[in-house]
């Protein structure tokens, strides 16, 4: 596959790394339909980048919701043949802390969002691309999901959020090899410290010293280099199966 020939349904991607995704289709000559919660934000990237870009405002936990997302994207742009899963939350709770135990509803919400939303979006959108034309290397079809370095090394307060992506790198290899028989890949991303909107709560004083624990590049990971990587997995047609870590090197400290 080429950058220029996918059509790509991009979960999160109004802002962050769904966002950078989306710019790099396009910059690229490929479409890029976003399905995101924050309708004024996808609403503003759509009209940024014009006709090569589709919104949606879509939960991802909705099947009826996901269901029309890819309909008004196949009906915008004739079919799809990539997913990129940028859609998350990582709200912080230890297990027991000073405010009492982790709210089972709020880890139940991360669990639902992080993972059962990206394997909603998987599933849905994979029916559609089984009946994709392969190309001349036999593909139909590519998914792209993000996990995350917490998924292996979480740090305390993490517990919901690292269970969540550790379930998103766990099921990539056995759904990839289910689909192998139709030519669609599956590859998932676990970025390092990327400086995307949960960040800019903090001051740049914080972010330039989370900067300091990657040991190279000695920084926070800017977006543009996650879609840098999206491009290099969609243009080798042997990356399969795997979660490439994207994280500088660091391996997070417990806390």
């Amino acid at each position: 596959m080429k950058m220029k020939e996918c059509i790509a349904i991009v979960s999160g991607g109004a802002s962050g790394l769904g966002e950078a995704t989306v710019r790099k289709l396009v910059e690229k000559g490929g479409k890029a339909f976003i399905v995101d919660m924050d309708e004024e934000k996808g609403r503003e990237l759509q009209k940024e980048l014009g006709g090569g870009v589709g919104f949606y405002p879509a939960d991802v936990t909705s099947e009826e919701a996901v269901e029309t997302a890819i309909l008004n994207a196949i009906e915008s742009f004739g079919s799809i043949n990539m997913v990129v899963n940028c859609a998350g939350i990582a709200p912080p709770s230890k297990v027991v802390g000073r405010n009492g135990v982790h709210s089972l509803e709020q880890f139940s919400k991360v669990i639902q969002i992080n993972l059962i939303g990206t394997f909603n979006v998987i599933r849905l959108a994979a029916q559609n691309m089984q009946s994709n034309k392969e190309n001349e290397y036999g593909e139909r079809g590519l998914i792209i999901n993000t996990a995350s370095v917490a998924a292996f090394d979480g740090q305390i307060g993490q517990a919901a959020y690292s269970a969540s992506k550790a379930g998103v790198a766990g099921m990539t290899l056995p759904i990839a090899r289910e689909f192998a028989r139709d030519g669609i890949r599956v590859m998932t991303i676990a970025p390092g410290l990327f400086h995307t909107p949960m960040f800019d709560s903090l001051p740049e004083e914080a972010r330039a010293s989370l900067g300091k624990t990657v040991p190279f590049p000695n920084r926070l990971g800017y977006p543009s280099e996650y879609a840098q990587l999206v491009e290099a997995i969609v243009e080798n047609p042997m990356l399969n199966g795997e979660t490439i870590r994207l994280d500088g090197a660091i391996r997070m400290q417990p806390k």
